[in-house]
């Protein structure tokens, strides 16, 4: 009966540790997969923002800090 559960015991271990190598395999899969597809869509976010202006609260004259006279000043140049 031991020699039974001794081969028995011996293929759950081996089981087991298949099915953690697989899931590890497929994790490690599902990471590079996701990773490339997170490059191409950082190339694009950055290629997009760098068309932007670089602080778009100051342009606007709302900053922290910004005069009441230049937002004043900026307010009738952007209606003119």
């Amino acid at each position: 009966m031991r020699a039974q559960n001794a081969g028995s015991s011996a293929q759950r271990i081996r089981i087991g540790l298949t099915g953690l190598a697989f899931a590890f395999l497929l994790v490690l899969l599902g990471s590079i997969v996701s990773r490339s597809s997170h490059d191409d869509t950082a190339n694009a976010v950055q290629q997009a923002t760098t068309n932007e202006p670089s602080e778009p609260l100051a342009e606007l004259g709302v900053a922290p800090g910004a005069s009441e006279g230049a937002t004043n000043n900026d307010a009738a140049a952007n209606k003119q």
